[in-house]
């Protein structure tokens, strides 16, 4: 049995330098740092400083031959998150994608028909919400049907607050050929994830997106999205990188009560002593007008009120920690890489109706989305289109 998963950091940014400290002050059960990859210069006498004892490649190909590492994790532009992943599977080496899994389904889907071809290694993406307690708790609650089949869903996003400077600070950023979009592929990829994960993926699409509305940028930095579900239910998401005071509010209405999420933080159930259908259908104008003037002896739901502490970090070191325990021993993935293409379909999808100005339904023409997207990278005029 293999003692500690080498790991081979491909990207000394944020991410891979937040995850290097952690392997490297063993925060991570049965992991430590192979190997560091970085084009840049200056990260490698970062590096070199900081892990002198780690080896440090500059081409992510010699750093995958080198028999320094056992997996890896990819902390690069989206872009290249497809073709690291199965360059990584093809010299049999275990693959962490960051989210988002890529930029347009048809690249995310060859990375995972290619991994389908590799049971035998482990393919999985940082889905680090996915540890949250409070989303799970949500999950187990949708699942276990707390509040009936789902009616609406309803998420604002707009704690993704970022300036002008923010942008500027790095050119392939809030471009279509270097990261392929703005806030719907940048700050919003674990909410659309969380939604499809939570409530199931959506069957039609309708956006309302703005490009460079608020800022100096060719891609989205404001979304509305108006969602159709398979059983008539229906959803809004609303995200954007310009509202500096910010609100995060999930709502779930079911036939049988309400859930709300508020800043991540804190979960309000409410449960109808009687699903609203029976309401609808036995209680008399008499009965309601009672209610609404709080006149009725009887209340028609209960309340439940949960609040969850999130600690920085954890959900990251379980991810990594998690991803390491499959391949040592097997233990189920928290988020398999397969799952990767979903939220990537969901924002192509908002992207496309924005393009053609109409509903998509899902799923969509994937050659359509690559067509329409290279002729925002042919106006760009910055980057190749894709293929």
């Amino acid at each position: 049995m293999m003692k500690a998963v080498k790991l081979g950091i491909i990207g000394l940014g944020a991410e891979g330098g937040m995850y290097a400290g952690f392997l490297a002050e063993g925060k991570v059960n049965n992991m430590v740092i192979g190997a560091i990859c970085d084009i840049d210069p200056a990260k490698k006498a970062a590096a070199a400083e900081k892990y002198p004892n780690v080896p440090f490649y500059d081409n992510y190909l010699d750093m995958l031959e080198s028999g320094k590492v056992d997996a890896i994790v990819t902390c690069v532009p989206h872009y290249l998150h497809p073709e690291m992943g199965i360059a990584a599977l093809e010299r049999n080496i275990h693959a962490l994608v960051e989210k988002p899994a890529g930029v347009y389904t048809k690249q995310v889907q060859q990375l995972n028909d290619y991994a389908a071809s590799k049971p035998e290694l482990t393919f999985a993406i940082f889905f680090n919400q996915r540890t949250n307690p409070l989303y799970q708790k949500l999950k187990e609650l949708i699942d276990n049907g707390e509040i009936g089949e789902i009616r609406r869903t309803n998420w604002m996003i707009t704690t993704w607050w970022r300036p002008q400077g923010y942008y500027d600070q790095s050119a392939w950023r809030a471009t279509w050929g270097g990261e392929g979009g703005g806030v719907l592929v940048n700050q919003a990829p674990h909410q659309l994830d969380l939604l499809q994960w939570i409530c199931g993926m959506p069957s039609k699409v309708y956006s309302n997106v703005k490009y460079g509305y608020q800022r100096n940028i060719a891609v989205e930095d404001e979304v509305s999205a108006v969602f159709d579900y398979e059983n008539g239910a229906t959803g809004v998401f609303i995200t954007c990188t310009h509202d500096v005071l910010g609100t995060d509010r999930f709502e779930i209405l079911g036939e049988k009560g309400k859930i709300v999420v508020d800043d991540s933080k804190k979960i309000t159930i409410k449960r109808l002593v009687k699903p609203e259908s029976e309401m609808n259908a036995t209680m008399s104008m008499n009965d309601v007008m009672k209610i609404f003037m709080g006149q009725s002896d009887s209340n028609i739901y209960s309340e439940e009120v949960l609040e969850f502490e999130n600690v920085w970090g954890a959900q990251h070191m379980t991810v990594l920690e998690n991803f390491a325990a499959n391949i040592v021993d097997g233990t189920p993935l928290i988020a398999p890489g397969s799952d990767g293409i979903h939220g990537v379909r969901l924002a192509n999808a908002i992207h496309l109706s924005s393009f053609l100005g109409k509903k998509v339904e899902i799923p969509f023409d994937e050659e359509l989305y690559l067509v329409e997207l290279n002729k925002k990278i042919k106006e760009e005029n910055k980057y190749p289109t894709r293929s």
